[in-house]
């Protein structure tokens, strides 16, 4: 067994690892550290958080590649996360074709022989999914409220057992922190919204527990793959398309904006013919057009490519680049702007009076001053690159088709929308993965702006 890092990994990882930085020093920062106490202190913006941080943990596992070096093993050769080796047997668990979520029998009518020759057709039983009843036509129903209701108290018991530990950590070792407060709804902080939020995750995750090794939840797609496993395993991608190209679009934003702004003149001409340029160019067309001319790259040096995880990673890689390349004209604009305003300034000009370099002058006094906005576009367009993510894939120009995506997952669905009956959910659990993820961004985002727009008066 042996470490495998993809590229996307690496940075990923570099990513947590700035952000775990930028904690320590809101944490040393008083006025950070009260800016982010204001967007905590509101109960939708607190349960927010703590969904983002759920997606992003299963993205953290799903980011830790191995691989299997052993020839004994049914796993040798093969790349898988860690996320994979958790759900092992919901992903090797494969029927034949499509089956409705929690079912004992296939989707489809199939043709089969009895003992006496004779042919008849029918939904045969699945191969995994209910497998483990003896008579399911009279226990079906049954056997799913019990294990539902074993999934409930698992998670009922975990998240009492949780919120349990955190209090007596507070009660016993950081008291300071209620000090003088009666009950959590005098609190600042919003334990009410933030217990409900962990105690609906912890249910979901024992319902998943207990119906998982017995049931396909939500089904299984037409080559037989349970559609719950997909949806996990895009969260990953989104994640990563969110995170990832918010990083490619800043150093450009960022310099552009700051030049235009701070220098003016020819350079300031320069910059806006260049961003309104690329903006009077239909995105997808240069999406679409840089998608292409990647697939050509690909095709020519294909023993660089061999790996068919490698192919995937890279195009992912690609498309987040594309999209950053794409994308950073808006936050331009804005930082510009401000630049022209912060340029004008007293502490500006008393720098440029005292002889400080003008690069001294860009880097202390103009950029710490646009980080807001800087922190707000961040937020804010992370919600809008997972819904672009899943648009450009639909059209067949995002991410490879071995890789598991929400937007696959709404392309596959096409076809099984036109059925009778129709295959709905697939593209039901691509839409609710999706929405609890921006939805909970943009939440997040709004008590962002809010909290360090010091035109916004506090609440």
């Amino acid at each position: 067994m042996e470490f495998v890092f993809l590229k996307t990994d690496i940075l990923f990882f570099l990513i947590l690892t700035g952000s775990f930085i930028y904690g320590i020093y809101v944490f040393r920062t008083k006025n950070l550290r009260q800016s982010w106490k204001k967007v905590f202190r509101r109960p939708l913006a607190a349960s927010a958080g703590i969904v983002v941080i759920f997606y992003v943990f299963i993205a953290t596992v799903d980011s830790v590649h191995l691989k299997f070096n052993d020839p004994d093993s049914p796993r040798s050769g093969e790349l898988v996360s860690f996320l994979d080796l958790m759900l092992w047997e919901l992903k090797n668990n494969v029927e034949k074709t499509y089956s409705s979520p929690l079912a004992y029998r296939s989707f489809s009518k199939e043709t089969s022989y009895l003992q006496n020759g004779q042919m008849i057709r029918g939904f045969p039983r699945l191969l995994y999914g209910g497998a483990h009843l003896v008579d399911p036509e009279n226990f079906h129903l049954r056997d799913v409220w019990i294990l539902s209701f074993k999934g409930f108290l698992i998670g009922a018991m975990v998240w009492a057992i949780s919120v349990g530990l955190i209090a007596g950590y507070f009660r016993f070792h950081q008291g300071r922190f209620l000090k003088g407060r009666r009950n959590a709804s005098e609190s600042d902080v919003p334990w009410k919204s933030m217990i409900f939020t962990f105690g609906v995750l912890s249910v979901l995750v024992g319902l998943f527990c207990a119906l998982s090794p017995y049931y396909h939840i939500l089904g299984t797609d037409k080559v037989g793959n349970d559609v719950l496993y997909q949806g996990i395993k895009s969260i990953r991608t989104g994640v990563l398309i969110g995170t990832l190209t918010t990083i490619v679009i800043l150093p450009f934003a960022l310099f552009l904006g700051i030049c235009a702004g701070y220098f003016g003149g020819w350079v300031d001409d320069l910059v806006q013919f260049l961003y309104t340029t690329l903006s009077s160019i239909p995105g997808v067309l240069l999406i679409a057009a840089s998608a292409l001319m990647l697939e050509v790259y690909m095709a020519r040096y294909a023993d660089y490519y061999s790996n068919l995880a490698a192919r995937a990673d890279i195009r992912l890689l690609a498309l987040c680049m594309i999209l950053g390349v794409t994308a950073w004209t808006g936050l331009c604009r804005y930082l510009r702007a401000e630049t022209l305003k912060l340029r004008e300034m007293d502490f500006v000009n008393a720098a440029r009076a005292f002889g400080t370099p003008t690069g001294s002058i860009l880097v202390k006094h103009i950029t710490p001053n646009l980080m807001l906005i800087v922190m707000i576009a961040i937020v804010l367009d992370f919600s809008g690159l997972v819904l672009a993510e899943a648009a450009l894939t639909y059209i067949d120009i995002g991410v490879d088709q071995s890789t598991e995506s929400w937007g696959n997952m709404i392309n596959s669905a096409r076809l099984e929308l036109a059925r009778e009956p129709i295959v709905w959910w697939s593209l039901a659990t691509a839409f609710f993965f999706m929405l609890i993820l921006v939805l909970a961004a943009n939440i997040f985002a709004d008590a962002v702006r809010d909290a360090f727009d010091p035109r916004v008066k506090d609440r």
